[in-house]
This record gives structure tokens, C-alpha cells and sequence, in this order.
């Protein structure tokens, strides 16, 4: 049984949540990457869902270590292995009045997966359910096609709308703030991409009093420009400090840093699966006839071509941990038994020459140039180091809006990317990056190498049906070995999560790397 009781709830929520401010006042936030949208169904990144966090809610919600407390659900069961009870929130109010009821939260679920044009779909979460059944208004149960232990973890990912306000809305009725309307801490002002949010207070929040009496979250993806902004008291708090600046800001007095490893891993990914691709050629420029990612000989000499601590002490300065798992060190799903690949250029080469490309080839190898710490400088220090192995790389950067829906469309042949599993633990990572892309079951939505391993999908299959934590843990990380050895994905390092405050606020460092307001304390005089 899955219980929170609703005297737990309100407590563990609301202090764990809440800050407590004497005096409400305007506060300013500078966040390192656009959003993209903000229609909370529309793109599971992180940027996008911590903004839309602030105006709209799921059932389930995740403390500082994704441990799962009460949202707009204050307690669940399992009533049967297939059966899942939640009982909702009494007297929540959606932002124009209307009542939060059961009816919401079926629409959210149905809508969720139909959201066109998404580049990464909110499908998997809401995939398990076979069948909903109403209660009443405030009590919901959902019936999997098998028991399954984490409905509670997915559910919690996907934001709850109101019927009322987007019933007919397109995404651009969220990003214009028409169908905005959601139970949070703040309520919609304005969305201006690329530039900011502005948000306003929820009067009637059922969580209590806001700190602020106006949000405003900046998009700043200039690392100096953000530490600017932070010194110059533009904004009182930024998210991903600079590697460059950790140093210098950690002898400002005026400044605090919070700081923790995160769990976003910074990895390739690699086109494993087509018969070409579009941007490998041989050393005159002319595109190969076969694509050599298809062979996991190649996959794993690039892996072996790249040197991982050089990446982890000079590029992120010590703020990272060399990684060969999807998974970081005492997470749910680590295992001691895959280590980061050894940088091997005697290896790497034998490798190509037994592949059948003894004088390597040439690429381009994609990224994004404002999402992830350093994602540019790490883009330029793996081309040279297949450089080294004799694959001649070229690199091409792009603001993330555009990386996004380009990897999407699978334009790219060899790519960086990060992830950072929502459920916090390996099922969030493995179903979406190694599953075999198949959109009737939600697996693979972010598989945009679409690598594929019959023995993967079943292991995994199995391991998300098992009710025992030590059984689907036994069975998901199998499936991890066995994809990572494969070189499905190359892993290469997870970021060190820092958070830059002004002197007087203080932030309990997050492994989800999120930014919540609502979470921002004023220090005590």
C-alpha cells in the first residue's frame, strides 16, 4: 500500500515548500535557457517545467530529494495490483474562480498525449492507464494494463489544466496566457519567449500566502550576462552559476551558492539505427554509403576517443562527475558495475580499423549553444578528441529552441544532449533514451537515435510491471548494462547543480536542478 496521510500532507508540503517572508516584495530570477512554450503538455525539458510548475500543479509533487509528497493529491493507494485510488484536494480554486475537481484531471490526461507537434511527449506518463473511473469529485482511480509500482512518480510529471479554460486551447492559447490557468502559487502576466515571464501571486493558493507580491523570471543564457545580473541586483537569484565564476563568487559576501550533484546527465546520441546518416562522410566530404553508427564498433570507439576527466576538471572545472550509466551514485538504478568508459586512443583506433574505417571518416557532430553548462566548449573538446582517433569533426552549435526541434526530426548523426528523469529514478532515463521508439506504448520519446535492443525492451517491460523495489531494480539496471555496453548511448558526465543567491535569501539546493520561487527563503535579520 502507497499511503500519505492528509495530516502528513499539509505539513510535509507546506514547510517543506513554502517560504516564510516577513515582508512580500518583488523578486527576480535569471534562468540560463529559454522556454520553448508554455503549454505544459506541449515539451518535457526542464526549463518549460519548472516555469509552468509555478502556475500549474500535478497530483503528485517531489521534495529537494525526490522523495514524493502531496500536491493536488493528498494521499493514494493501491487498492488492487492494477488499481491506483487518489483522493484530491478539497477547496482548491483554479486561478479564475472555478473549482479543481476529478474532471480536471481526466482531461489533463487525455490531453497530454494529443498535443501536436510536440517535441517531447508527456505520452509515457499517462500510458499505464487502461481505464479511469470517477469516484466523485475529489476521489479518482485509474486501472493499469499491469500493476504497476511507479503511477504515483509518472503522474506527478504531468500538470494538471483546467477543463473549463482548455477545452478547445492550442498552444499558443497557453503561451498568450488565454488558457493559463492553473491552481499554482502564481498566476499568469505575461510571457514574452526569449526574454521573460512575469507572474503575479494566487490570492486564494491553498498552499498559503506567496512570498512575492511579483515574479519575474529572466532569460539570461549569457553566463556572464547572468552573473552580472546576479552582482549588479537585477535579479536576486540564478540558476547554473558559471564554472568560471564559482570561484569569484564564492568570496563575494554578498552572494551565497547552494550546490549539489544533480542528476542530469550529459551524454551522445548517436544515429545507431538507419542505413545512412546525414552527416558522415568520408575525408573528401562526399557522404558515406552506410551509416558507421550502425555498428557498435564505432559507437564504442568514440567513446573510448573521448577523455571524460579532461572534460569534468578543465571545461566544467570540477563541477561534474565522469559518468558510464544513466543513473548518478546513489540513485535508484546506479550500479558499480559500469564505470565511465578509460580514454583509449590505441583502442578507439582499432576499433575503426576492425569496423573498416582505418583512416577514420569525417562528421558533424550538433548541439545546443545556450541549454546545458558549458554545452558549447564540451561540443568543441569532443570534436578534437575524435580529432585525435581520426574523425575529423566539424562542430555545429544552435540556440536549444532550434536543436530541439531539429534532434526531433532526427537531422543530426551524432549529437549532445542531457537528461535529468523526472521520476528520479532509472525507469525515467531508460524508457525514454534507450526504449525502442514505438508512440502506442510512450517508450522512447526522447530516443532520438533511435537505438533499439529487443533484450532492452523486455528486461524493461518486466522490470516496470515488478512490485518489489529490489526486483525492478535488479531487472531495469540488467537492461542499462546491456544498452550501455552496446554503446546505445555514450555517457559522458553529470552536472554539479549551483544556484547563485543574494545575500538575505537562501535555497535548499535541488538534484533536479529546479528553480522554484516558492521555495526561495528570506534569511532570518
Amino acid at each position: 500500500m502507497h499511503r500519505n496521510p492528509l495530516t502528513r500532507a499539509l505539513g510535509a508540503f507546506a514547510v517543506a515548500a513554502l517560504a516564510t517572508v516577513s515582508a512580500a516584495a518583488d523578486f527576480a530570477i535569471g534562468f540560463s535557457a529559454d522556454i520553448t512554450a508554455f503549454d505544459p503538455h506541449y515539451h518535457n525539458v526542464t526549463p518549460n517545467n519548472v516555469a509552468v510548475n509555478h502556475v500549474f500543479e500535478s497530483l503528485v509533487s517531489k521534495d529537494v530529494n525526490l522523495k514524493l509528497i502531496p500536491a493536488l493529491a493528498t494521499e493514494w493507494k493501491v487498492v488492487e495490483p492494477t488499481v491506483w485510488e487518489f483522493k484530491l484536494r478539497k477547496g482548491v480554486k483554479f486561478h479564475d474562480g472555478s473549482d479543481f475537481t476529478a474532471d480536471d484531471v481526466v482531461f489533463s490526461f487525455e490531453r497530454a498525449p494529443k498535443v501536436p507537434n510536440s517535441p517531447s511527449s508527456f505520452t509515457p506518463f499517462v500510458r499505464p492507464i487502461k481505464s479511469t473511473q470517477v469516484v466523485d469529485a475529489h476521489t479518482i482511480r485509474f486501472t493499469t494494463n499491469t500493476p504497476y509500482p511507479l503511477l504515483a512518480s509518472d503522474l506527478g510529471a504531468v500538470m494538471i489544466v483546467s477543463k473549463k479554460a482548455a477545452a478547445t486551447a492550442t498552444t499558443e492559447d497557453f503561451n498568450s496566457g488565454k488558457a493559463a490557468i492553473g491552481t499554482g502559487a502564481y498566476k499568469f502576466a505575461r510571457y514574452a519567449k526569449g526574454d521573460r515571464l512575469e507572474l503575479l501571486p494566487n490570492a486564494t493558493w491553498w498552499g498559503g500566502k506567496t512570498p512575492w507580491d511579483k515574479l519575474t523570471m529572466r532569460i539570461i543564457p549569457s553566463d556572464p550576462a547572468r552573473v552580472a545580473a546576479l552582482l549588479s541586483g537585477d535579479v536576486q537569484m540564478i540558476e547554473n552559476v558559471p564554472t568560471a565564476d564559482i570561484g569569484k563568487l564564492k568570496t563575494n559576501a554578498n552572494v551565497t551558492l547552494a550546490r549539489t550533484t544533480g542528476n542530469r546527465l550529459i551524454y551522445l546520441h548517436v544515429d545507431s539505427n538507419r542505413e545512412t546518416t546525414p552527416f558522415a562522410f568520408d575525408k573528401a566530404g562526399k557522404p558515406l554509403a552506410k551509416n558507421p553508427f550502425k555498428d557498435a564498433r564505432v559507437r564504442l570507439a568514440v567513446s573510448k576517443a573521448i577523455n571524460r576527466e579532461a572534460i569534468v576538471s578543465r571545461i566544467m572545472e570540477g563541477e561534474a562527475e565522469p559518468a558510464g550509466q544513466l543513473m548518478p551514485k546513489g540513485a535508484f538504478g546506479y550500479t558499480p558495475n559500469l564505470a565511465a568508459e578509460k580514454y583509449d586512443v590505441d583502442g578507439a583506433k582499432k576499433l575503426l580499423a576492425e569496423a573498416g574505417y582505418p583512416e577514420g571518416f569525417a562528421l558533424t557532430i550538433h548541439g545546443p549553444n545556450n541549454r546545458y553548462v558549458n554545452d558549447d566548449q564540451i561540443l568543441q573538446a569532443v570534436a578534437q578528441m575524435l580529432a585525435r582517433v581520426g574523425i575529423q569533426t566539424k562542430v555545429e552549435a544552435m540556440p536549444s529552441a532550434v536543436f530541439f526541434t531539429r534532434a526531433s526530426k532526427l537531422d543530426f548523426s551524432l549529437f549532445l544532449v542531457g537528461w535529468s528523469p523526472d521520476s528520479g529514478e532509472i525507469s525515467g532515463a531508460l524508457r525514454p533514451l534507450l526504449g525502442t521508439f514505438d508512440t502506442s506504448r510512450g517508450w522512447g520519446g526522447a530516443n532520438r537515435g533511435r537505438y533499439s535492443n529487443g533484450k532492452v525492451d523486455a528486461l524493461m517491460e518486466d522490470g516496470l510491471k515488478e512490485v518489489n523495489d529490489a526486483k525492478r531494480e535488479a531487472l531495469l539496471i540488467r537492461a542499462m548494462e546491456i544498452a550501455i555496453k552496446d554503446t546505445g548511448i555514450i555517457p559522458l558526465h553529470f552536472q554539479t547543480n549551483v544556484w547563485g543567491v543574494k545575500k538575505g535569501f537562501s535555497y535548499a539546493a535541488r538534484v533536479d536542478e529546479r528553480t522554484f520561487a516558492h521555495q526561495v527563503k528570506k534569511d532570518a535579520k
